[in-house]
């Protein structure tokens, strides 16, 4: 079989899940890992133990609300992810929505190509963004859409999806915008700051989502899902779909498995509130790996402060970090984590 040929830089690679299902003795070589970036699932010592903090949003709203702030500060300073239950987002509203996404990537190739990414453009459905030449390609497939402000919007994107899955992506984001603003209020009183300061920089701000198909891969160690790299956002919240694993966190250059609690968002710190937190709080590496022989699929919520929004570090920092001159846009092809540089203020 021959291996798939790129179109040019900024374009993509279509299709994985297309791909996976010709029978195939070799994995095509844009999608073989080095030997450095293949899975290394910890199976022995006090790493294989570990696992990310569970947050209950009950208890924090309702509850014990100082005691789980205390624990909310934790994962944000020593892990940068959380599980988040009891969230409050209706449960037919999350079914409604996983069945409707399962039943997009069964449309035929042609049906989901209506929304192929076009060359040079972030936005659409397609693969990893081609950055360079020899580049290692994701095994997945993605479908990545601003959301909001809603004047943002593709015109050939979500207001052209079938009118099932439109409807139930709608109503989903539009309460975890609102999940995501209280939980941005919950972390400005878990880092004892006004929670004005926060809210006025994310309300009505930018938030994307992506659909992501993992198809299954016969030689899974040989592949990644999705690279490693760590998030442009202020916070993504992560929902497994099918029930599949695959998810991992980089902890002390260990990669720790993430078994996802059923009903959990999986929640983490971006490099945004990394900043705003002057690096109190860590935006972590991650990465996903695929399965021999299941599909996974997955759906990431992204949360970013105001378009042209001015951002800096939080007014309680006196003394700061510094960090890189831009944030926007960091590819996970690009860029695997935020850097330090001499810059400590942004157009986001």
């Amino acid at each position: 079989m021959e291996s798939p040929k790129a179109l040019g830089l900024g374009s993509s690679l279509m299709s994985v899940q297309e791909l996976a299902k010709e029978p195939m003795l070799v994995i095509p070589q844009p999608y073989i890992r080095s030997e450095e970036e293949e899975p290394s699932i910890p199976s022995h010592g006090s790493h294989s133990l570990q696992t990310i903090p569970v947050i209950d949003m009950n208890r924090l709203v309702f509850g014990q609300t100082d005691l789980e702030l205390v624990n909310l500060h934790f994962a944000c300073k020593e892990w940068g992810f959380f599980q988040l239950v009891n969230h409050g987002v209706e449960s037919s509203v999350v079914e409604k929505l996983r069945n409707e996404i399962q039943g997009f990537y069964k449309l035929p190739l042609e049906e989901k190509m209506r929304y192929k990414r076009k060359e040079g453009d972030v936005e659409g459905y397609g693969q990893t963004i081609l950055m360079h030449e020899n580049q290692t390609v994701d095994w997945a497939d993605r479908f990545y859409m601003i959301t909001n402000p809603v004047y943002r919007r593709k015109d050939h994107l979500l207001p052209e999806l079938p009118s099932s899955l439109r409807e139930s992506l709608e109503s989903y984001i539009s309460v975890l915008q609102k999940l995501a603003m209280t939980l941005l209020g919950l972390i400005a009183k878990a880092l004892k700051i006004e929670e004005k300061e926060i809210e006025e920089m994310f309300d009505d701000g930018m938030q994307a989502v992506r659909l992501t198909y993992y198809p299954p891969c016969p030689q899974p160690e040989k592949v990644m899902g999705l690279t490693a790299h760590s998030d442009a956002t202020g916070i993504t919240i992560l929902l497994q779909v099918n029930g599949v694993q695959g998810f991992q966190v980089k902890r002390d250059g260990i990669w720790i498995p993430v078994n996802v609690l059923p009903d959990a968002f999986v929640v983490n710190v971006g490099d945004v509130l990394e900043i705003f937190s002057n690096g109190l709080y860590k935006s972590i590496e991650h990465r996903a790996t695929v399965n021999s022989e299941k599909e996974r699929i997955s759906i990431a919520m992204f949360f970013n402060p105001k378009f042209q929004s001015e951002m800096s570090i939080g007014k309680q920092w006196k003394e700061f970090l510094d960090y890189n001159d831009s944030i926007g846009f960091i590819f996970h092809d690009d860029a695997k984590r935020l850097d330090r540089g001499a810059k400590n203020r942004y157009n986001v």
